[in-house]
């Protein structure tokens, strides 16, 4: 018997369901029926009782229960113990992120390092991916959160949240009619887009979603700049399409715009956070590391980071097959991973 089996066997009772808890444990529910069996045969007895209703401690299970409970609170407080001497621990911590993603989580996590890790010092870089990739793959940061999985081959990769990409234009707009929820690619034919340059992967990303229905993508002006990019939709110019997080980037109320998906096309990117290899990645590093992942999960969890999926670790890391992403409109989202160098994403 080890402590994952009874936080498994825990959250089971406590969410009555073996499928409710493999999603909130983030596992395939093969697998922790699996851990389950294993834990019975460990006891020898009956454990959980599996009805068409869900699933219920036998006796003996309510008995584990109620003991796993406390050894898992146990468990947390020396945990908490241990978090605390990390108090103390300083150093400055170079991470990078693009714009749209410094809105989403900038601020918060700032916030959330100083109350708890005073010690450390967070040096935020904001700047296009292409341009952080290139910072990574050098050395000059210590984390990055980018949308590639072969930004940097020598360094530590995990999958953190997947974003979906809107057609963002003011409330009171009247370039799409007021009531509408979503849009088609067709329709966004007809209405003025304020897109990145080409080069950039996002632009990219857009521009093969209309020629996979052999449609073509013309913008009224193409700006690089975040935030001048929306200044110019806040004042009529045109609608733009980027993740639900650059309605931040000019610090007003998100109610102040309108987030309309596309019906037909399936428009995501994948964050990926890096980090130096643990031989090389400081205590502070690795703190902030743990603390961000924590941060973004708490955003999306309670619909502060909107537009948003967390990730768990059964999705694949593997970026699909690029040509695959331009065979019809059932293959799966294309990643960036192709991006030269000088292309970059906000």
């Amino acid at each position: 018997m080890d402590m994952r089996q009874l936080k498994y066997f825990v959250q089971i009772v406590e969410s009555g369901s073996l499928s409710k808890a493999s999603r909130q444990l983030f596992i395939a529910q093969p697998a922790l029926s699996q851990q389950m069996t294993r834990l019975e045969d460990e006891v020898g007895k009956p454990l959980l009782v599996r009805s068409s209703r869900g699933v219920t401690p036998t006796e003996n299970g309510e008995a584990l229960y109620h003991h796993a409970c406390f050894i898992l609170r146990q468990l947390d407080q020396a945990v908490s113990v241990a978090r605390r001497e990390h108090s103390n621990v300083s150093g400055r911590v170079n991470l990078g992120m693009a714009p749209t993603t410094v809105c989403a989580i900038g601020l918060p996590l700032i916030k959330h390092l100083n109350a708890k890790y005073p010690g450390i010092v967070l040096n935020v870089v904001e700047a296009l991916s292409g341009h952080l990739e290139h910072m990574t793959r050098l050395g000059e940061l210590d984390l990055a959160i980018l949308f590639s999985t072969t930004a940097a081959l020598d360094l530590s990769v995990e999958l953190l949240a997947e974003e979906e990409l809107f057609v963002i234009l003011p409330r009171n707009s009247r370039m799409i009619a007021p009531d509408r929820k979503d849009i088609t690619l067709l329709e966004l034919t007809k209405v003025p887009l304020i897109l990145p340059s080409p080069g950039h992967g996002l632009r990219r990303r857009i521009t093969l979603e209309f020629e996979r229905v052999n449609l073509a993508v013309d913008a009224v002006a193409e700006i690089d700049s975040l935030p001048l990019l929306m200044h110019c939709v806040a004042d009529g110019i045109g609608a733009t399409i980027k993740p639900m997080a650059a309605v931040y980037s000019l610090q007003n109320k998100p109610e102040q715009w309108r987030c309309l998906r596309i019906s037909d096309a399936d428009m995501v990117r994948r964050n990926y956070l890096y980090a130096l290899a643990p031989e090389k990645l400081s205590q502070a590093a690795a703190i902030v590391r743990d603390e961000l992942k924590h941060v973004v999960r708490t955003l999306i969890e309670s619909d502060a980071w909107q537009g948003v999926r967390l990730m768990s670790p059964l999705d694949s890391l593997d970026p699909p097959d690029p040509l695959s992403a331009t065979s019809g409109p059932d293959a799966d989202p294309l990643e960036f991973d192709d991006i030269p160098l000088d292309n970059a994403e906000s």
